[in-house]
């Protein structure tokens, strides 16, 4: 009560009366109460939805809309409530100069005198706030201002006097009355620019809830206050020019300047109140009451928003001291903001000023309620029912409206002021989770997206590539994880999965890991999507991923897995599972990516490894892992495309060429060719890229890709599968057979005479690839793909491991033949 029965009350309101009229005086008066009762509706479902702690409207923004939002108008509301301290103060102060100068006594002159009042004001508020006396200060200070309030209704039913009628009050006059309907706005005043000086007057429908943290019970107190709150005051109007009934005659202050009158003299109320002094007694006590509330206000909103730690750079205000965890840095700050603004002694200056910014604070706690009722969470359960969530989006749209009326330009610095600190806040990502209305929002928008894209066909031109990797725990397999991150990122979805076994071991494992990796890679700015399974084994797990992985259209096309480099030490159970997982793949129509790092690509053990050795011997590992989290130098993506796979292999690696890591990186097409038909195949991949819109630095086509390898080469292949092999011609068809039944796994004889043409292709490839590629930052190769049941899982492996055998990082890439390119619009 103390905050909105403040200054303007007494030394403005007869201003305002006097530049708007009675008529648009009265509209003034509603447009601010319109705007602070819709305000006080949306604040009180706000405050009744839950326990409400310190921080005032910051901390309903911030709980309702997010620390983005809640940060922004955090620091702005701390500082219009410091503002707001100057505001009353030279209020005060301009009320003593008025004294002063009516008994001769003015020390300077009466701006120099507002300022040096204002400031030793302000430092003895100071004292009784860091004191903590302010509660008892304000009781007597509440009992003068009731007083002087009923003082002013007492005064305007005396018969006015001939001196009050020399300053032109005539008690109650009809004619008088009518004359002062209609504006005489001067000095370059407008209906709005008056609103803005008046409405700080509405402003203290906050008070309560910015000391919100010292309320036994917040969600209580605050709705109980603001019901009791509302402002009922009297003014008379500016004096009539030529008042013949009365037979006064004004008329000479057309000509000349007048000290009196409401237009002119900020004492008005004095002088109509039944006993002035009494006046001038209210005056302070509103001034110094509703200065007392800001300056402490100010500090604790802060202290809140500090504590929350959004803005590090603010932790030092955030610590408090004494019993009552006082925020004296933010007292010290809050001091010399208001002592700043003292400085500039001008009411009508400081009060538009506030009013912005008051303003844009209610807009945002009005759209908090509304946002809140939008989303339709069921955790918005408010106690309070009288509100409307589309009256608080009228009230938000009113607040930004006058906001821009009143004056635009600072309309716009506010609101870029809090967009520059909401994208500071997006950016930083504070470590905070208040389930605000905004998750509610996203989460409802993520489900009708989703939902509305399962009624459209898919289309080509459409096409996004969209992964579930299978890189175990992400940190294991970052390289990996990096990659799938350039397909998908702006593009489509991301799923970086884990196989957990066997089952009824591992749940516990998985239940715990889940939101330990999905933090892991929010913090490491990776836009993917963790998901694990448990289950008796690797294949089985993987098969449940593929099929059940996704919502609707967001479900993954792309398998990503690295190249399972111990094939050759490993059991036959687990060369079988990876191969199968491969055909699996296949079959679910998944297109299927197998990454190779000479490294290798697993670092679990480094993770786990402690030490000086441990940190010595693994340093080139660690390097080779995450050199795809750094920028690609000069160089080039050597493309190997020997099959036709509806393009993904294509696709893929001209994804990676717009991303800033590998934009320094030219992609070279390499195409397989007939002897004598060079020109004429390059010229014809040209027109097939020409059209795709692919951008590339060079086409080679290899024409002698069909000859035999070097006996090196074929000596290394042969050496890499003599393990698995049967060499049952060499023995009797007795033995021959015990040895295919005993081992069915095995490769035999007639299954490398039938592939041997492509047991070939894969190690001229290799060579080829050592002849063309081997400064490549990245090589991308066209899979082969071995028919289920046709071929050994031994010998695909083999011809895996000889194609991408001693080579830069490398990327085994199929399609699964549906296209993902089109040159058509």
């Amino acid at each position: 009560m103390l905050n909105i029965w403040g200054v303007m009350l007494f030394i403005r309101l007869s201003w305002v009366f006097g530049q708007a009229g009675w008529g648009l005086g009265i509209v003034v008066i509603a447009l601010s109460c319109v705007v602070t009762t819709v305000t006080g509706l949306s604040m009180s479902a706000i405050c009744t939805n839950g326990v409400v702690r310190g921080g005032g409207a910051y901390y309903l923004i911030s709980r309702s809309l997010g620390p983005e939002f809640g940060g922004s108008i955090g620091l702005i509301f701390a500082f219009a409530n410091a503002v707001a301290v100057a505001m009353y103060v030279v209020g005060f102060a301009e009320t003593v100069v008025d004294l002063l100068k009516e008994n001769d006594a003015i020390m300077i002159d009466e701006l120099n005198d507002i300022r040096i009042i204002g400031c030793i004001s302000v430092v003895l508020l100071l004292g009784i706030s860091v004191a903590g006396m302010e509660w008892e200060a304000k009781i007597g200070l509440l009992i003068i201002l009731l007083v002087a309030i009923a003082n002013v209704f007492v005064g305007t039913g005396i018969p006015a006097s001939t001196d009050k009628k020399s300053k032109g009050f005539f008690n109650y006059d009809a004619k008088i009355f009518m004359e002062n309907l209609p504006p005489d706005f001067r000095d370059g005043e407008t209906f709005f620019s008056v609103f803005a000086i008046f409405f700080p007057a509405a402003t203290g429908i906050l008070a309560g809830a910015n000391i919100s943290g010292d309320l036994k019970s917040p969600s209580v107190s605050v709705r109980t206050a603001r019901t009791r709150t509302h402002t009922h005051a009297h003014a008379h109007t500016k004096p009539s020019l030529n008042v013949v009934s009365q037979g006064w005659n004004f008329s000479s202050c057309d000509v000349n300047s007048c000290k009196f009158g409401s237009m002119n003299n900020f004492q008005v109320m004095t002088m109509v109140s039944g006993f002035g002094p009494l006046i001038t007694a209210g005056t302070f006590s509103a001034t110094l009451s509703s200065a007392l509330a800001s300056l402490v206000s100010a500090p604790k909103v802060f202290q809140a928003l500090c504590k929350d730690n959004i803005y590090t750079a603010l932790k030092f205000f955030a610590k408090g001291h004494g019993k009552n965890n006082e925020p004296i840095r933010g007292y010290v700050l809050t001091f010399i903001i208001a002592v700043a603004f003292i400085i500039i002694a001008d009411l009508n200056v400081i009060a538009p000023i506030i009013s912005n910014f008051f303003l844009a604070s209610y807009a945002l706690i009005n759209f908090s309620c509304f946002h809140a009722s939008y989303a339709k969470s069921p955790g918005w359960r408010p106690a309070y029912r009288y509100y409307n969530m589309w009256l608080s989006l009228f009230g938000a749209v009113l607040c930004c409206g006058v906001m821009f009326v009143i004056n635009w330009w600072a309309a716009l610095l506010t609101y870029a002021i809090e967009i520059f600190l909401y994208v500071y806040v997006t950016v930083k990502k504070p470590n905070v989770n208040w389930g605000s209305s905004t998750q509610a929002v996203t989460f409802v928008s993520a489900v009708n997206n989703a939902l509305s894209l399962t009624g459209v066909e898919d289309h080509v031109k459409n096409f996004r590539p969209q992964c579930m990797v299978l890189t175990g725990a992400p940190k294991n397999r970052p390289a990996l994880l990096d990659l799938a991150h350039c397909f998908t990122k702006n593009y489509g979805l991301c799923l970086t999965c884990e196989v957990f076994g066997p089952r009824t071991e591992t749940l516990t494992d998985v239940n715990a890991g889940m939101e330990k990796n999905q933090m892991w890679l929010n913090k490491k700015k990776r836009k993917a999507f963790y998901a694990a399974v448990a289950c008796d084994s690797f294949r089985q797990g993987t098969e449940i991923l593929l099929q059940a992985s996704g919502l609707g259209r967001l479900k993954p096309n792309i398998l990503m897995m690295g190249f399972k480099k111990d094939w050759r030490t490993a059991d036959t159970a687990g060369v079988q599972s990876y191969v199968g997982i491969l055909h699996d793949a296949f079959d679910f129509e998944y297109g299927t990516v197998v990454l190779r790092m000479n490294q290798g690509l697993d670092i679990s053990h480094i993770i786990k490894a402690q030490g000086e050795y441990a940190r010595t011997h693994t340093r080139t590992l660690v390097s080779t892992s995450t050199q795809f989290q750094r920028k690609q130098g000069k160089g080039t993506i050597d493309v190997w495309w020997m099959f036709d796979d509806g393009g993904l292999t294509l696709l893929l690696p001209y994804i990676l060429t717009t991303r800033k890591k590998f934009k320094d990186c030219k992609m070279r097409i390499f195409i397989a060719g007939q002897p004598g038909r060079v020109e004429q195949d390059r010229h014809e991949m040209k027109s097939l890229l020409e059209k795709f819109r692919i951008k590339y630095a060079d086409i080679h086509v290899i024409d002698d890709i069909t000859q035999n390898p070097n006996s090196n080469s074929w000596k290394m292949f042969e050496d890499m599968i003599e393990p698995f092999r049967l060499h049952e011609g060499s023995k009797s068809t007795t033995l021959a057979e015990a040895l295919r039944k005993d081992n069915p796994w095995k490769i035999s004889d007639a299954e490398l005479d039938t592939f041997e043409e492509k047991t070939n292709l894969q190690v001229r490839l290799n060579e080829l690839l050592q002849e063309n590629s081997r400064a490549a930052n990245l090589i991308i190769v066209s899979m082969p793909i071995a028919r289920l049941g046709s071929v050994s899982d031994h010998l695909y492996m083999a011809w895996l491991d000889i194609l991408t055998k001693n080579l830069p990082p490398t990327m085994l890439i199929r399609g699964n033949h549906k296209s993902v390119l089109t040159f058509y619009s």
